[in-house]
């Protein structure tokens, strides 16, 4: 009887056990939910992802552009200090040949007073 009783009372534990350990439909439904909140929590990140990349390739964009509009800048500022200095060398140029000229010119007056000079005293 001992056993029999021994044997009813592990029967029940054993039930007990196996009922209680199961999940029920309301633990599966929590389950469920939860998986259903990580994958919008997952696509919401993705998302994210996506429009801080896009955003970042605009700025990307925008900063390559601003570099080719400085580098363009730079080249033209360079340009115009090549024309201003080619300007000044034209300038200097151009004032040595007018000097030359009016030494020529004052060479030329005092050959003119020399000889009517000359002239005069004849």
């Amino acid at each position: 009887m001992m056993r029999k009783s021994l044997l009813v009372i592990s029967m029940m534990l054993a039930l007990a056990i196996a009922v209680g350990g199961c999940a029920t439909k309301r633990d599966l439904e929590r389950v469920q939910s939860q998986e259903m909140m990580i994958g919008a929590k997952a696509d919401q990140a993705a998302k994210d992802a996506q429009a801080a990349k896009a955003s970042a390739d605009a700025a990307t964009l925008k900063a390559d552009a601003a570099a080719a509009r400085a580098e363009n800048a730079v080249k033209m500022a360079e340009e115009r200090e090549k024309v201003a200095e080619e300007k000044e060398r034209i300038a200097a140029e151009k004032e040595k040949v007018a000097a030359e000229k009016e030494k020529i010119a004052e060479e030329k007056t005092k050959r003119a007073e020399e000889a009517f000079r000359k002239s005069m005293k004849k």
